[in-house]
């Protein structure tokens, strides 16, 4: 097989590759919850009450957005350029070779990436995790029971994390145990500590109230020292390019008219 054949075949494979189709996402399933049942997702219940509805409501899971049939993967497009790109610098079977295991690599480097999105979603997941704490601390001093109160605070919240609440609150509300329903905050970063007080309330019958305001105070604390961290670490990496520009300045204006003039007298 010649090389130019070897580069057109690699060529289609990454984009076939590309521009193959993702699976589709699962489809939006309907759960039916009774018209009295309270908490049902995005309020449904209480408007069916309200409404004086007999049957059953359905109610439509949320589904995440999607993209079209023919959109490439911008993933793998990219680690198939990257392929393509080290193909064409060294040509022929080797650099076929070479192409395919880069374009392995990139695909795989470039999947560990956080998404922007991500990243955005968990930022704000844990910037409101204080906030969530002391409000369900508050609700709780007023006499709510935990299920409700944790729904109030989904409700006053908003954002990523009152989502995680709302299905906390709903799971409680339906007959879930603690764990099953204070496992949904597992990924927000920091919540470890709401749920371990959570837990061991369930278990104890201590009050939480107390516990949550610890949590959020010291997940106050946590951020402030975190971003004192931050703030000391940029100002020692902005040393390496500061040295970088006034070193070879330094140099040039200051060591090389000196060692010029002392070649000079001695020659």
């Amino acid at each position: 097989m010649s090389p130019a054949v070897a580069g057109v075949l690699l060529v289609v494979a990454a984009l076939v590759a590309a521009v193959r189709p993702a699976a589709s996402p699962p489809a939006r399933r309907l759960r039916m919850l009774p018209a009295g049942t309270p908490g049902g997702v995005g309020n449904a219940g209480s408007e069916a009450e309200r409404a004086g509805a007999t049957g059953p409501v359905p109610v439509e899971a949320p589904a995440g957005r999607s993209r079209p049939p023919w959109w490439p993967d911008p993933v793998r497009l990219g680690a198939g350029l990257a392929g393509l790109a080290v193909a064409v610098l060294l040509g022929g079977v080797p650099g076929c070779l070479a192409g395919a295991v880069t374009a392995l690599v990139a695909d795989r480097l470039l999947r560990r990436i956080e998404p922007r999105a991500a990243r955005a979603r968990r930022l704000r997941e844990a910037g409101d995790l204080p906030l969530a704490a002391d409000l369900l601390a508050m609700a709780l001093r007023a006499g709510a029971p935990v299920d409700r109160s944790v729904l109030a605070v989904a409700d006053a919240l908003g954002g990523p994390l009152a989502e995680r609440l709302g299905r906390v609150g709903r799971t409680l509300l339906l007959g879930g145990g603690p764990e099953e329903a204070w496992a949904h905050l597992a990924p927000v970063p920091g919540a470890e500590r709401l749920v371990a007080a959570a837990l061991r309330s369930s278990r104890s019958g201590a009050a939480l109230a107390g516990a949550l305001t610890r949590v959020a105070d010291d997940l106050r604390a946590d951020r402030s020292t975190a971003a004192e961290a931050s703030a000391r670490r940029a100002g020692v990496l902005i040393v390496l390019p500061l040295g970088l520009c006034f070193l070879p300045a330094f140099i040039l204006a200051g060591l090389v008219p000196v060692i010029v003039a002392v070649l000079g007298d001695v020659l």
